[in-house]
């Protein structure tokens, strides 16, 4: 069953590194990536300003959380060996109860976008040209 609606998106970049800890391939030890995140809103009608929500507004909520807290930063899991080292030298970290995998960090930017009062539906990570991973609704499809 379809709704009908509007919807835009807002694209953001932001670059992080992170590794996964019980995990048995390369994404097991340290390594960055250059992030792409797709932040979808949805409403059924638009607003006065016949908009379904300002890109400004969305930019301004998200990138600046995002710029805040993940930009350049070390995405951990909170129990990862390397928080106490990186703590030590004073490096930026930003811990995650679970693996800091794609799809975990569109899970929390999603989250954020919401507390924040955003009518979000999903959110995309791209943590490659060609492999990202989303966290929002999903329709009965299951995309």
């Amino acid at each position: 069953m379809s709704v009908q609606g509007y919807s835009v998106t807002k694209k953001i970049e932001f670059c992080y590194g992170h590794r996964l800890l019980d995990y048995d391939g390369v994404c097991r030890h340290p390594h960055g990536h250059n992030a792409v995140v797709e932040i979808e809103v949805r409403t059924a009608t638009l607003d006065e300003r016949a908009m379904v929500f300002d890109f400004s507004d969305i930019k301004k909520v998200v990138k600046t959380w995002v710029d805040k807290n993940l930009d350049h930063k070390m995405i951990l899991r909170r129990d990862d060996p390397l928080v106490e080292v990186l703590h030590s030298l004073s490096e930026p970290v930003y811990l995650v109860e679970s693996n800091p995998t794609a799809e975990h960090i569109a899970r929390i930017i999603y989250e954020h976008a919401v507390t924040a009062g955003l009518p979000v539906v999903r959110v995309t990570v791209w943590e490659t040209p060609s492999s990202y991973a989303t966290y929002g609704e999903l329709t009965e499809e299951g995309t």
